[in-house]
């Protein structure tokens, strides 16, 4: 029953002269014609005027471009709801009879969508997935999402009004929940996916039941992402659909204009709808590879490219994050992203080479030709070297030296840092004057990136150095004090602003960080000395040559070596901690010493009272050898006894020596040589030669206090014990 009521209805409607498929013929038609016109219109033009045909190619090259695709770019975007109705056909669930949640039946409107109705769709979504209910449902969010066009109302959908409220629910359920009805329906995984997945279901029953509601849901979303105008609704709406961005692979049309509003949304967008496009690209890219990829770089580096015109303090973070994104997105494919680079970065030296080559032949020619002539190659010249003394190209060179510099450990991208190390060594050198040392100091900033991230040596200290050599640094600021540089928002400086002492302050001080950021890179290396030799004389003869003391004291604090002082060297760090490991073994072996021996481990000159123990000890071993000497005899007492007497006031005057010569601990005198027997008798008291032998030995190297000190105080020894003998 129900095919013979499909047949008979499309019988009715060929019977009254209305064709199903009229209205979409006709305007595909009506616009290939259009197209082949205008081709033939533009062949007419370059037979006609050639040379603006040229000027066409070389600045409005997509104009004479046309795409089969993109012609049908309109017609399959929006989803007529047409083949919706037609599948509905012959479903069970009524649209004009209703049943709302207490029971009671709702009659439907043919031209206003109520909330009744909203309800009873979701009811019949969440509780059985109803296919009629899902269709109905995509018909009122188209018919949401064309509201208020400037068309009128659209004539192809039987529903054409709703309230605010109405049109917010069916907004706000369909961007939720569609993406997981859909998977419902196509039996994929609740997120996620590959593009190998629908290619895998594209031949599918289920895919081919479905794929018009999958078509009508990203199409009819597109058309109104384009009518937006509030950030934060599109945010929503970009967040909502990046969750089913893996259809959009069986859409190829619907895939560019999707990036093309994406791209768009990403580099003019304000609040987080940049974050919230970029995040979209970047799933689009891994998941669609190749198919979107090359795309999307080149849309990207466009868009960067448009921001980048102008530049001021409070744009210069919103560019920042655009060259973050941009480097991120190449890790998606390196390989592919390497092809891309090579070219800009191709680019970029011809553009370099052309300014290079423009500048040789304006002061070979300016020789041979008169005074027009040589205005017109001045200015010719002046164009060349503008092209690269811009804001975009200068922005260009650091968003491919942070690319080189997030990925030089891949094989992929490291080859790519020596031509742009060049052609970043080139620009700085372009123009050697003072008013653009801001550009020359952010390519030298750019060079030292390169050669911290790749570890390789790029000589910068040349560039730096010169600007040191300037006449502007040597003359007194006769412009006054002036206002603070921002070198990062300008690229050039008026020449009231070379005169004055803020930029000369500010030259300096750039010089100054840059060049220690550049040694410090290489401070452990075995070539720093060579490395630094010449700019610690080429900074020593500014330091002569300059009358700015402030000047002075910046280079010298880069030319001193304050780490043999202040010790902060690694090496001296090193030896002072050796140093104290050192004081702690000692320390340690002193009182391990102290506990087993005692004294044992006191020296010094002074000679404490456990010494004086000592020697009353060897005073007794002295009584002990006296019974095998003479003393055994009757007569033998009284010498005895003079003996210790003697040895009394022999430590007596012991104490007094070693005290004067603590006294006169640092006074060395002359080792004076004195006859044994002068007198021919030995008298008690000190010699000469014995006061002048242990005022020699108290303050000789202890390595002298050997064997020939021991051998003299020994004969000493003998020597007074004779005398008191006698």
């Amino acid at each position: 029953m129900g095919t013979k009521n499909k047949a008979s209805k499309k019988l009715s409607k060929k019977s009254s002269g209305v064709e199903e498929n009229t209205d979409e013929v006709m305007p595909k038609s009506s616009t290939k014609q259009n197209v082949m016109s205008h081709v033939e219109q533009l062949k007419r033009l370059q037979e006609k005027d050639p040379e603006f045909y040229q000027f066409l190619q070389e600045h409005d090259k997509e104009l004479l471009e046309f795409d089969d695709k993109d012609i049908d770019d309109d017609a399959e975007t929006e989803m007529d709801g047409d083949e919706i109705e037609e599948a509905d056909e012959g479903d069970e669930f009524d649209t004009e009879q209703l049943v709302h949640a207490d029971g009671k039946e709702v009659k439907a409107s043919t031209s206003v969508i109520t909330s009744a109705m909203l309800d009873s769709w979701c009811g019949s979504i969440h509780e059985n997935r109803s296919s009629g209910a899902i269709r109905s449902l995509m018909r009122a969010f188209r018919t949401a999402c064309h509201y208020g066009d400037d068309a009128g109302e659209d004539a192809k959908s039987k529903w054409s009004t709703m309230s605010s409220s109405v049109f917010n629910k069916i907004m706000l359920f369909v961007l939720k929940e569609m993406d997981g009805i859909l998977r419902g329906l196509l039996k994929l995984p609740t997120s996620g996916g590959q593009k190998q997945m629908i290619k895998d279901i594209s031949n599918t029953k289920r895919w081919k039941s479905n794929n018009h509601l999958v078509k009508s849901y990203l199409g009819n979303a597109l058309h109104v992402l384009n009518q937006m105008t509030d950030t934060e609704m599109i945010s929503f709406t970009l967040r909502r659909l990046r969750f089913s961005s893996v259809f959009l692979a069986a859409f190829p049309v619907l895939l560019r204009k999707y990036m093309k509003v994406l791209l768009h949304f990403w580099g003019t967008g304000g609040g987080a709808l940049p974050v919230v496009s970029f995040l979209f690209l970047r799933d689009l890219c891994m998941q669609l590879g190749s198919d979107c990829i090359d795309e999307c770089i080149r849309g990207m580096y466009k868009a960067y490219l448009l921001n980048c015109q102008f530049m001021s303090a409070t744009k210069l973070q919103h560019i920042q994050f655009l060259g973050n994104c941009f480097v991120e997105l190449l890790r998606a494919d390196l390989p592919n992203a390497y092809q891309h680079a090579f070219v800009f970065i191709r680019q970029l030296a011809m553009i370099l080479r052309e300014a290079h080559s423009g500048g040789t032949k304006t002061k070979k020619s300016s020789q041979k030709t008169n005074q027009s002539s040589k205005e017109a190659h001045n200015t010719k010249a002046k164009e060349s070297f503008l092209k690269v003394y811009q804001w975009k190209y200068i922005h260009c060179l650091e968003l491919w030296t942070a690319a080189i510099c997030a990925y030089s450990s891949e094989p992929d991208f490291r080859p790519l840092a020596y031509p742009l190390t060049q052609i970043i060594s080139g620009a700085a050198r372009l123009v050697p004057t003072a008013r653009y040392f801001p550009l020359r100091l952010r390519c030298i900033k750019m060079l030292n990136r390169i050669a911290a991230s790749t570890n390789s040596f790029v000589p910068v200290s040349t560039l730096l150095l010169d600007m040191l050599e300037i006449k502007e640094l040597h003359r007194p600021p006769t412009g006054g004090v002036g206002k603070a540089i921002d070198f990062r928002t300008v690229l050039r400086v008026s020449k009231l602003t070379l005169k004055t002492r803020a930029f000369q302050e500010a030259c300096v001080l750039s010089v100054v960080e840059e060049l220690a950021e550049h040694l410090a890179h290489w401070s452990y290396s075995v070539a720093f000395f060579e490395l630094s030799f010449v700019p610690v004389v080429r900074l020593r003869n500014f330091c002569k040559s300059t009358n700015v003391e402030r000047f002075r004291r910046e280079t010298r604090q880069i030319i001193r070596e304050d780490d043999k002082n202040a010790g902060v060297s690694p090496l001296s760090k090193y030896v002072a901690m050796l140093r104290q490991r050192a004081q702690q073994r000692n320390d340690s072996l002193k009182e391990s010493s102290v506990l087993v021996g005692q004294n044992s481990a006191v020296f010094g000159t002074k000679i404490t009272e456990s010494d004086d123990d000592d020697d009353d000890d060897d005073g007794k071993d002295s009584k002990g050898d006296a019974v095998f000497s003479s003393s055994w005899l009757p007569a033998g007492n009284t010498k005895a006894e003079q003996s210790t007497e003697e040895k009394q006031k022999k430590k007596k005057r012991r104490k007094e020596l070693q005290d004067e010569t603590a006294f006169d601990e640092d006074i060395v005198e002359d080792f004076i040589l004195s006859s044994d027997g002068e007198d021919g008798s030995v008298s008690d008291t000190p010699s000469d030669e014995e006061v002048s032998i242990k005022q020699k030995s108290s303050v000789e190297p202890s390595k002298k206090k050997g064997k020939s000190h021991g051998k003299k105080n020994r004969k000493r020894k003998r020597s007074k014990a004779v005398a008191s003998a006698v």
